[in-house]
């Protein structure tokens, strides 16, 4: 794609109309309200339409803005007053010359509608995706009420899209403006007219929380994935599982550090999610994951699989070994990948040790096996 694309989201607002805590950081079906537009925007950069993320917050509420489920380049930037000095702040830090610029408080965000924009976006043009009215709609003057025609009047959505220098000339000074479209109409600019998606509407009152909950309260998509890997032992080289240093005269043999847990457990929540495997992701074909960390791929493989709306439930992983003792290694071990879960007061894997019984390849301390089931779920 030959243009660059910044993707800003816009949750610097105080959300009094709603009231209570701050809507960008109240939990909508599990998460919080800008993580649903944030997965939009790692959808649109694992596609390539998008180099990097901003997320415009109100100054000292940075700590709720967690990143650590995506998966692409973020930077968290503090908002102003008005809409229009965040929208201002976030123009200023983002890197790339074309800008989509979002409202935090649009949770039902497509990656169609913000491809769509992309397309009709120039360097002179900008675009905005509108809705028509389908309510009857009349004018209220103190108590005299008079019909208006509802046939050229649209609503407008985020994301808006535009050049981006061209968009901060306009938006240079103190005036503050509902949306960037009406500065960018203000200065003379062009607007291309994207078709809006009514699902893509704003919470802005109870109301509107109400029919988000609703939306988000439809039956999860739970599936399971299965995980399995095989590697040799072989003196002289460090044996790690799940992420822990084990003392043994043999390691296991491989292209990584060879950590068997942290690529089963790897390929069963890839599996789960529906997306490639371990080997395609990191492939041994490549120098640069000679001796690789696995706990920290395995680290990578939480962020992809959060990144695409999956929250792990359950891991469950079965250690083939005749040698070394293992036994008093379990507690570290699942400690260790504990760390990984979003919810870490609650235990979310277990992990268990076969001895080989003398059988076979794992009996004769030729090779460790492992399996790893893990259970995913997300909104259906």
């Amino acid at each position: 794609m030959t243009r660059q694309w910044s993707f800003i989201i816009v949750a610097g607002g105080k959300g009094s109309r709603l009231g209570g805590r701050p809507k960008q950081i109240r939990l909508l079906g599990g998460t919080p309200l800008w993580t649903w537009s944030a997965r939009c925007a790692q959808v649109l950069f694992n596609g390539g339409y998008i180099r990097e993320l901003l997320l415009v917050v109100p100054e000292g509420m940075e700590q709720h803005f967690d990143l650590c489920s995506l998966a692409l380049p973020i930077r968290v930037v503090v908002g102003g007053k008005t809409r229009t000095d965040s929208v201002r702040a976030g123009l200023k830090a983002a890197r790339h010359p074309f800008v989509l610029i979002h409202d935090a408080a649009r949770p039902f965000l497509s990656a169609t509608l913000c491809r769509n924009l992309i397309e009709a976006t120039t360097e002179s043009r900008g675009a905005v995706p509108l809705c028509a009215v389908s309510d009857a709609l009349k004018i209220l003057q103190g108590e005299k009420i008079s019909a208006l025609g509802r046939e050229t009047i649209r609503s407008t959505q985020t994301p808006q899209a535009f050049a981006r220098i061209p968009l901060l000339k306009r938006l240079d000074g103190s005036k503050a403006f509902p949306d960037e479209a009406e500065a960018w109409l203000a200065g003379g600019g062009e607007l291309a007219v994207v078709e809006g998606e009514r699902i893509n509407f704003k919470v802005t009152d109870e109301t509107d929380w109400t029919i988000a909950q609703a939306l988000t309260h439809r039956c999860d998509i739970v599936r399971v994935g299965h995980g399995f890997d095989v590697h040799p032992l072989v003196p002289g080289r460090a044996l790690i599982l799940g992420g822990v240093f084990i003392d043994s005269p043999l390691g296991l043999d491989g292209h990584s550090d060879a950590d068997i847990v942290c690529h089963a457990l790897s390929d069963a929540l890839l599996g789960a999610a529906g997306l490639p495997d371990l080997g395609t992701l990191y492939p041994a074909s490549e120098e640069r994951y000679r001796d690789a960390d696995s706990y920290a791929l395995l680290q990578d493989v939480f962020r992809r699989v959060g990144a695409e709306g999956w929250e792990v439930l359950w891991a469950d992983v079965t250690l083939h070994a005749q040698v070394p003792r293992l036994g008093p290694s379990l507690p570290a071990i699942r400690a260790r990948l504990g760390e990984l879960f979003d919810r870490k007061s609650d235990r979310r894997i277990n992990i268990k040790v076969k001895s080989g019984e003398r059988v076979g390849p794992v009996g004769s301390c030729s090779c460790m096996e492992c399996h790893a089931v893990a259970t995913v779920r997300r909104g259906g």
